[in-house]
């Protein structure tokens, strides 16, 4: 069990922050036999369309099973929504001692191919893999995985606002438990109590650290906390028409369907991946509930996350 003690200035720094490189670390994991059968379908559709790519200086980095992942090779981001850039340049500008370091701290990721990080262009070439693995892997599936985690940020954001941080941290998962002034976390290989300097925590929802955790509290770093969002076993499931037969002669079958769908915040682009209707109606039906007092819609970083308004609500529960 490791504890997380807060102060004042910690609770006002806790912030959310969205990261693709972490996202490419565990979906790494994944592949290689440390995640859960949830991300199956996932697994199914990528391992055909990385065949004849080598990643394996990615996967050394990524030890199965797994114990403690290096720092350095996702470092927590320092904005709220930064693109996969913007990460690969800070991991490019890590210290060449600090990588050294991590390598001779964790016997399981040190390799051949690892030794070479250390060389002058070792990290470059680290990035360039990233990249490609990035689009291969990542990229076609971004707008279904970042809108789940929009909308589990938009939930938590509510409940902070409404009952503080035992309301953000009682839901969170089931292995972080919130208490006076401190954060349980039930972890496999670290214990102990830390501090956070003053610096806060920043709170990172991911889809493939299912169903763990992953944490970093050491000095140097950002102090952060990787979760699972809400609803990620609803992530790569296919889905069919639902709503009312009775709501759908209403407002017609299409916003029926919508209007069923926003059990949890979700994008324009998520939605139309989900259902299978074109972008464009989707955005128009959207239009027409906002209109109508069914959904509000919500701004984060760029994009716009619609959620069933008290009225939306009341009407999808009565027509059920």
């Amino acid at each position: 069990m490791l504890e997380l003690k807060f102060t004042t200035l910690d609770l006002g720094y806790t912030r959310f922050a969205f990261s693709p490189l972490w996202e490419v670390i565990a979906s790494v994991r994944v592949l290689k036999g440390g995640g859960h059968p949830l991300h199956q379908p996932w697994v199914d559709q990528v391992r055909p369309r990385l065949l004849g790519f080598d990643w394996g200086l990615l996967g050394d980095l990524v030890p199965v099973p797994t114990r403690v992942i290096p720092g350095f090779v996702a470092p927590p981001p320092t904005t709220p929504v930064p693109d996969l850039t913007v990460e690969l340049a800070t991991l490019l500008a890590t210290p060449v001692e600090v990588v050294a370091a991590e390598l001779e701290r964790i016997p399981e990721i040190r390799t051949p191919r690892t030794a070479g990080l250390t060389d002058p262009r070792g990290l470059a070439r680290l990035c360039d893999v990233i990249a490609e693995y990035w689009a291969l892997a990542l990229e076609p599936f971004w707008p279904r995985i970042v809108s789940l985690q929009e909308g589990d940020i938009l939930h938590r954001a509510r409940r902070m606002a409404t009952g503080g941080a035992a309301a953000l941290f009682a839901d969170l998962e089931p292995q972080v438990r919130w208490a006076d002034d401190r954060l349980r976390l039930a972890h496999r290989h670290v214990s102990g109590q830390r501090g956070l300097r003053g610096q806060g925590l920043l709170l990172v929802p991911s889809v493939f650290v299912w169903p763990r955790i992953f944490s970093i509290t050491v000095p140097g770093w950002q102090p952060t906390l990787r979760y699972p969002p809400r609803g990620i076993a609803t992530l790569w499931e296919t889905r069919r028409p639902a709503g009312s037969p009775a709501l759908a002669g209403v407002l017609g079958a299409s916003r029926a369907w919508l209007l069923a769908e926003l059990d949890t915040p979700a994008s324009t682009s998520e939605l139309a991946v989900r259902t299978g209707l074109a972008a464009g109606g989707v955005s128009a039906h959207l239009t027409t509930l906002r209109a109508a007092g069914l959904v509000s819609a919500h701004r984060t970083g760029r994009y716009v996350l619609y959620a069933r308004t008290a009225v939306g609500e009341s009407l999808v529960a009565a027509s059920s």
